[in-house]
């Protein structure tokens, strides 16, 4: 009797490490990214538009976009997890789906600390951990070596322009907002209520922004719309930087060469501006 319970649980045990990978849908491009990096990309079956990164993402079918989900489209592809974006999927799509008996995983990306999370997340789900790991290792390591290099830096007031018409930013509790911040900025608009809220001009006159990041790529010179007001610090100065957003506003384990590019840009800032000292 020994000797058969024995060859059960051995037996128990080798079915269980031959289960196949859940199948997994992904509704945000971040996310798409993070499955890949954490080992799961074998396991996706479907995602939205613009998950165009790595570029095996781009084979797979699409359910719609980050905003609008076809609920068949996802039905067809018989998921075992949904990942939904906390901040960005639409409430009423992940009731929707729950509704239809579905399981999904919202996935928060407010903060750096939060891609490591996501990405031992998504790992535990899809039992790729030994990928997982360390991948969410090697981004905490960098941003931490980051924190430590601009830990002393003196600090810029920034506006970062997420989109030219209308005019859209971030606010505090958005990531760009704390890269912003491991760089030794400040954002000017940290303080409003909406994650992504729509200013004016007349705001960002008024807040006098020493340094503009803009992440819109649809704009070849985002500093053109500004020029017409040259009191602007940041016009004055030539401190108006382009980024490559794929990289500054996905929350993906590509975040470390966001944070890299924005410190670039606020070190070349820091250059033209001189020391605090010397512009009294």
């Amino acid at each position: 009797m020994r000797h058969l319970l024995w060859l059960a649980a051995a037996l128990g045990g080798l079915a269980a490490s031959a289960a196949p990978a859940p199948r997994i849908v992904s509704l945000a491009p971040h996310l798409t990214e993070i499955a890949y990096a954490a080992g799961a990309g074998a396991a996706l079956v479907g995602t939205v538009e613009y998950s165009d990164y790595p570029e095996a993402a781009r084979a797979l079918p699409r359910v719609g976009d980050s905003w609008r989900v076809d609920l068949e489209r996802v039905l067809a592809l018989r998921p075992d997890v949904v990942l939904a974006w906390s901040s960005g999927t639409p409430r009423a799509t992940i009731e929707r789906l729950r509704a239809l008996r579905l399981r999904v995983v919202e996935v928060p990306t407010y903060r750096l600390a939060d891609v490591p999370a996501a990405l031992r997340r998504v790992g535990d789900l899809a039992g790729s951990r030994a990928a997982a790991e360390p991948a969410a290792a090697r981004f905490e390591a960098e941003v931490r070596r980051l924190r430590e290099r601009y830990a002393g830096a003196w600090t810029l007031a920034v506006f970062v322009q997420i989109d030219d018409e209308p005019l859209f930013t971030v606010n505090g509790r958005h990531v760009i907002s704390e890269v912003v911040e491991l760089c030794g900025g400040h954002n000017v608009f940290a303080g409003l209520p909406q994650i992504a809220p729509q200013v004016d001009a007349e705001a960002v006159l008024a807040r006098d922004p020493q340094v503009i990041l803009s992440t819109d790529d649809t704009v070849a010179d985002p500093g053109a719309q500004w020029r017409r007001w040259p009191q602007l610090a940041a016009v004055r100065h030539g401190t108006i930087y382009a980024l490559p957003s794929d990289t500054v506003a996905r929350s993906s384990p590509r975040l470390v060469e966001g944070v890299k590019s924005v410190c670039d840009a606020l070190d070349d800032a820091r250059r033209r501006l001189g020391p605090p000292a010397a512009r009294r």
